[in-house]
């Protein structure tokens, strides 16, 4: 039986959202990060980069389409929201084997 990957973001900076009771959440560059490591799913080192960690956001709330989270998110690392899950008119098809060899 396969586990499937739990993410949470990292960002390279936060804002704090007044209306939510004073939540923390991402700006600027959001990548996607599996608590427990310290790097982003694309490898970037969470401590070299200066990424802050938000446990409590998914990735799917940055994605600009969710409004949530998004709200200051100016980038969003495509190669971690391809993994985590974000398949989109501007991400490639996934790969698909057309004419396969006997």
């Amino acid at each position: 039986m396969a586990r499937t990957k739990q993410y949470a973001v990292a960002a390279s900076g936060q804002w704090t959202d007044e209306e939510a009771g004073r939540r923390r959440l991402p700006s600027g560059e959001a990548h996607a990060w599996e608590p427990g490591r310290n790097e982003t799913v694309c490898g970037l080192s969470l401590s070299r980069s200066r990424l802050v960690r938000f446990p409590h956001v998914g990735p799917p709330d940055t994605f600009p389409e969710s409004g949530g989270a998004a709200d200051r998110v100016r980038r969003l690392c495509p190669r971690c929201a391809s993994a985590a899950g974000r398949r989109g008119p501007d991400t490639r098809p996934r790969w698909r084997r057309i004419d396969p060899r006997p």
